[in-house]
C-alpha cells in the first residue's frame, strides 16, 4: 500500500511522466489533503500555499514537457477560482486568469466544513454557508442529486445565492454518496425514503436546530433529481420538520422512475434496483418508499420545477403528485418547462425558475426576494395545474 485513507477514497494521484514514480497522492474525505513522495513538489506546494488567500486550495493542474512549470489553480469559497503559471526554479507566480472576474468585487460567505453524527453514530461530511454566524436563521436544506455522487467545498452558487437572500445553507453527505469508500456507499442500499439515508438528513436538521443554527419552524429542503426525490420523502414521512420544499426533477413513484428508464439504460437500470430494492416484484415496498403513496401525509406548501423532455425523470413523476395534491387541496406550485430536461439549461428559464423558487422562500421562510422582472417573460414556464383549474372549472373565464 502506498497511500491509504480509512475515510474517503483516493482523490488522484501525480506521477512523475519520465520515472513513473508516484510524486503525490490526493485524498477528500471534507477538504483536499495531500501525501507526498516528491519533496521538491511538496516544497513547491507550500510555497504556492503560502501566497494564496487563507483558506484556500492550490492545485497543479498542468506543466510543460520538463515540468519545470506549472498551471496552477486557486480555489476558495468565497470567490472565483484564479488561475497563475508558476516557474519552479525560481519561484515566480505570473497571473493568467480568473474564472469569473467580476465575482472579485463583491463579498461572499465562506463555506465551512462540518461533521455531523447521524442517529447511529456514523459520522456525516456536510458543508455549511451561514448569511449570518451570530444568530440563528431559517435553513435550507440542499440536497445533492445522484444519489450515487457527492458535495464538495468551493465556491457554490446556489449557496451564495441562498446566504446572499438570508438563509444559512446545509448541504450533507448522507450515507449513499460517493467518495467515502464502497462501505459507505452501500450503506444507502434500500433505505431510501423511510430508510438511513433520509434519517441522515432529518438528523442534519436536528444538528442544526441544536446548534444555533437554525430556527426550528424555519427549514426548507431543497433539491434536484434524487434531492427532489428527497424533498418529496421529506415533505412526506417527516412533515413536521419543514416549513416548505422545493422539488426539481425528482420522482416521486420509483417503480414508474425505473419503468422509463429506455432500454439501452438496461445496466444501470440493473444496478439501481439492487442499490434501491426489488421495486420491480414487491409492490409493498415501492409504495412504503415512493412519496406518491402517502400524498395525505403532506401538510406543507411545495413547489415543483420539471423540464418536459427530461430523459431521466419523465414528467409524468412530477406530473402526477402535483395533480394528486391538487385535487385534495394540498398547497403546490407546477412550473413545467418545455424546452428544457434533467434541469434547467435556457438562462432564462433558469432566471425564471429561480425568481418563483426565491418568493416561494421569501413567503414560507422569510428571506429576501427580488422584485419579479420582465426577464421572466422571456421563459417558457407553463403551468399544468392552472390550466387544470380551467379545465375542471371553465366558468372561470367567463366574461
Amino acid at each position: 500500500v502506498v497511500a491509504e485513507s480509512d475515510k474517503c477514497d483516493c482523490g488522484g494521484i501525480t506521477i512523475d511522466d519520465d520515472t513513473k514514480q508516484i510524486q503525490a497522492v490526493s485524498f477528500n474525505y471534507a477538504r483536499t489533503e495531500r501525501v507526498f513522495f516528491d519533496e521538491k513538489m511538496r516544497k513547491d506546494y507550500e510555497v504556492l500555499q503560502s501566497r494564496a488567500p487563507e483558506g484556500s486550495e492550490v492545485s497543479m493542474v498542468s506543466y510543460n514537457r520538463d515540468d519545470t512549470k506549472w498551471v496552477v489553480s486557486v480555489r476558495r469559497d468565497d470567490g472565483p477560482t484564479e488561475y497563475s503559471t508558476y516557474d519552479r526554479a525560481t519561484k515566480k507566480t505570473s497571473p493568467l486568469f480568473v474564472t469569473q472576474k467580476s465575482l472579485l468585487d463583491y463579498k461572499f460567505a465562506h463555506m465551512e466544513d462540518v461533521r455531523i453524527t447521524a442517529r447511529d453514530g456514523l459520522e456525516l461530511v456536510a458543508y455549511l454557508t451561514r448569511a449570518d454566524t451570530s444568530k440563528p436563521t431559517p435553513l435550507i436544506l440542499f440536497v445533492h442529486g445522484g444519489p450515487w455522487a457527492r458535495d464538495t467545498w468551493g465556491f457554490n452558487s446556489s449557496a451564495q445565492w441562498f446566504a446572499n437572500r438570508g438563509y444559512a445553507v446545509l448541504q450533507v453527505n448522507y450515507r449513499g454518496s460517493s467518495g467515502y469508500s464502497k462501505t459507505f456507499l452501500h450503506k444507502g442500499d434500500k433505505e431510501w425514503g423511510i430508510g438511513s439515508m433520509q434519517h441522515d438528513l432529518t438528523d442534519s436538521v436536528k444538528w442544526a436546530v441544536e446548534q444555533g443554527i437554525a430556527i426550528e419552524d424555519k427549514v426548507a429542503i431543497y433539491g434536484g433529481s434524487y434531492g427532489g426525490y428527497a424533498c418529496l420523502a421529506g415533505l412526506t414521512f417527516t412533515p413536521d420538520l419543514y416549513a416548505c420544499g422545493v422539488d426539481i426533477v425528482g420522482p416521486s413513484n420509483i417503480k414508474t422512475l425505473l419503468d422509463s428508464i429506455p432500454p439501452y439504460w438496461g445496466p444501470m437500470r440493473n444496478d439501481m434496483l439492487k442499490k434501491i430494492g426489488d421495486v420491480d416484484n414487491d409492490a409493498a415496498f415501492n409504495e412504503s418508499i415512493s412519496p406518491l403513496f402517502h400524498i395525505d401525509a403532506i401538510s406543507k406548501p411545495l413547489l415543483i420545477g420539471q423540464g418536459a423532455n427530461d430523459p431521466r425523470v419523465k414528467q409524468a413523476e412530477s406530473d402526477q403528485i402535483a395533480v394528486a395534491m391538487c385535487d385534495r387541496g394540498i398547497p403546490v406550485e407546477y412550473v413545467l418547462y418545455p424546452d428544457e430536461g434533467h434541469g434547467f439549461a435556457r438562462p432564462v428559464n433558469r432566471i425564471d425558475f429561480n425568481a418563483r423558487a426565491e418568493a416561494f422562500l421569501a413567503k414560507h421562510l422569510g428571506g429576501r426576494a427580488e422584485p419579479i422582472t420582465d426577464a421572466q417573460s422571456q421563459s417558457t414556464a407553463e403551468f399544468p395545474l392552472l390550466k387544470k383549474r380551467l379545465i375542471d372549472n371553465p366558468g372561470i373565464i367567463r366574461g
